[in-house]
């Protein structure tokens, strides 16, 4: 089965609507590892599609946050904002579609979603030091997870604990076929608030059977999204930050 992983929408159709037509016809379901949610300027029509569109999915902090879950008060002033405007524009629906989201870890065909790591939903993965301490809790040897909007990943193979690389700005993609004895948390970066410096839209391919995942990166629109974040009376970073992915 062939699987579009996508992880932190964060409200940003542009973006999405990118990735979507960029893979068209190479997957058979599409997963997402939370935080659809927060932030952007489309949050109706981002779950709209959502509850459309995704096979599986788990919550991320942004939306419980904008679902009434969260106490907002350990939130920055910026994404505090986001999520109240977040909150009063959402449908009565999508709303509820937001508060019904399950935790991960969440186990689809062999591999598990998870948006910040298997202990705690919430935990940064940011280094091998951070993946070391949680793969012993993996109940599959294959995760994606996302909450950091970091693409690439973490691997224990032969022993090692190492970090899978990431793709650089010259290039669109990196493929890797997954060895059976090895263990791996990946991350398919962020589509809708990248923080790596590269402002493409992130995500990744993954074929259950032959387990090759590609990690990949494209280029969207992220000036109109601005100027809806601009209009909708969002913080002003929160638009300017997507031409940096910062």
């Amino acid at each position: 089965m062939r699987y579009l992983v996508v992880s932190d929408l964060h409200s940003n159709w542009e973006a999405l609507e990118a990735v979507l037509s960029d893979t068209h016809g190479e997957y058979d379901r599409i997963v997402c590892c939370g935080d659809l949610a927060g932030y952007g300027p489309d949050p109706n029509r981002v779950l709209d599609w959502s509850r459309e569109s995704l096979f599986a999915v788990i919550r991320g902090n942004h939306d419980r946050a904008c679902s009434g879950l969260e106490n907002l008060e350990w939130f920055n002033p910026v994404a505090q904002a986001a999520s109240a405007w977040t909150m009063s524009q959402l449908t009565p629906v999508n709303f509820d579609y937001l508060r019904e989201l399950p935790p991960g870890p969440l186990t689809v065909d062999g591999f598990q979603l998870i948006h910040g790591s298997p202990l705690d939903e919430d935990e940064y993965l940011v280094s091998i030091t951070d993946a070391r301490n949680v793969f012993s809790y993996l109940e599959v040897n294959i995760a994606f997870f996302g909450h950091t909007h970091l693409q690439g990943g973490y691997a224990w193979l032969n022993g090692q604990f190492l970090s899978m690389g990431r793709i650089e700005s010259f290039e669109n993609s990196v493929s890797q076929r997954l060895d059976p004895d090895g263990a791996y948390l990946i991350n398919p970066g962020s589509v809708g608030q990248p923080r790596d410096r590269d402002p493409r839209a992130a995500f990744a391919l993954f074929d259950s059977d032959s387990r090759e995942v590609m990690q990949r990166r494209i280029p969207y629109d992220y000036e109109a999204t601005n100027r809806k974040i601009v209009a909708a009376g969002l913080p002003d970073v929160l638009g300017s930050r997507l031409a940096t992915g910062r």
